[in-house]
């Protein structure tokens, strides 16, 4: 498409492309409408040449964006843009995408994350000549990279990097919104029992194995009871929704929405029985496996349902392993802290009573 510029253009297009390297030049008229666009201007998914109206510049942007970015081609022109950069995500669909997914047929927003890409978009006003406006030139910069590092960071940040699983931080937060919504929920804390046993006998890396291959087989278990929508003979039909989380180098924990603790006792015992029939060995070199559990309902607060997961937990491996504990539910005022913390304010008055 071909490019002309009054010398006013030209001084402002200097500047732009000045380290633009691979950028996509457009110029746009007072309303922000494309006049013209350099020919790279392909990499948005739209031949320009073959339009007779010009699209908005806007109109490449997200649905979710498209007014964010008009708006800030509306202040550039009033001279009351505070951010010299906008950034919008624009869909450009890939043949490899329309082949791939059945479902995207034609006039059907496609939601392929492959199919994001990123750009930022900075104006400069061109000069009115003789009172009447001029539009402005404009760079579309790619900053894909920059937005899938924020990604990887934001994953890396919510995951356990040995595992790949949800990490503690992550699992609260899902404990915090069950909470909220106040559904019949259960929680288990899952651990491979005598695992410091195996450290010390068999070394640090055997015991990393053991938990990067018991992470394997829970993650295979609740995407099953998920499928099924049947929590493997729980009979509770709770569907998606199962949360699997790393709590720290020793234990796990599942959410199991839809379930109470009777029906979410049932899928335990089944994982753990699972569990010591895979890790059956007539090798007397090979440590012995077995698992145990502790439940608990969602509910009071996330402290308290860790609470007694852990105390349940703490019960079974007292058992001897390979059960599922559940501790008694203790007074809810206690379980909330404010007794409990009362009660130690009381404490440290009466000591300080004592001292003078």
């Amino acid at each position: 498409m071909e490019m002309c510029f009054s010398v006013e253009e030209g001084r402002v297009l200097h500047g732009l492309l000045e380290d633009a390297s691979g950028d996509i030049v457009v110029r746009l008229d007072p309303a922000g409408f494309i006049v013209h666009a350099s020919q790279n201007a392909a990499e948005l998914g739209m031949d320009l040449s073959s339009l007779l109206l010009m699209p908005h510049i806007a109109d490449f942007a997200e649905a979710d964006h498209v007014a964010e970015v008009a708006r800030h081609v509306a202040q550039v022109f009033a001279g009351q843009a505070r951010r010299g950069w906008v950034e919008f995500p624009v869909r450009i669909c890939t043949d490899r995408c329309a082949s791939n997914d059945s479902n995207n047929i034609e006039n059907q927003i496609c939601t392929a994350a492959e199919c994001q890409r990123w750009y930022a978009l900075s104006l400069k006003p061109i000069e009115p000549d003789d009172g009447a406006a001029q539009g402005a030139i404009g760079l579309l910069r790619s900053v894909q990279q920059k937005h899938a590092l924020e990604g990887e960071i934001n994953i890396r940040a919510q995951t356990d990097p040995r595992t790949g699983l949800a990490n503690r931080h992550t699992f609260y937060a899902c404990l915090r919104r069950g909470i909220n919504e106040g559904r019949e929920q259960a929680m288990a804390v899952l651990a491979v029992d005598s695992l410091r046993a195996v450290l010390m006998q068999y070394g640090q890396r055997t015991a990393d194995e053991i938990q990067w291959g018991f992470a394997k087989f829970l993650e295979t278990m609740t995407v099953n009871a998920a499928g099924s929508g049947a929590g493997n003979g729980a009979g509770n039909g709770a569907g998606p929704g199962y949360e699997l989380a790393q709590l720290d180098g020793e234990r796990f924990a599942v959410l199991l929405p839809g379930m109470s603790v009777k029906q979410a006792r049932l899928w335990t015992q089944d994982v753990l029985k699972t569990f010591s029939g895979l890790t059956v060995t007539s090798s007397r070199r090979a440590p012995e496996l077995t698992a145990s559990a502790g439940l608990a309902p969602v509910e009071v607060t996330v402290d308290w349902t860790m609470r007694q997961a852990e105390l349940g937990l703490v019960m079974a491996r007292a058992g001897g392993g390979m059960q599922v504990g559940v501790c008694s539910r203790p007074a809810r005022a206690v379980a909330s802290g404010a007794a409990v913390e009362r009660a130690m304010g009381e404490a440290v008055r009466r000591a300080e009573q004592r001292q003078v």
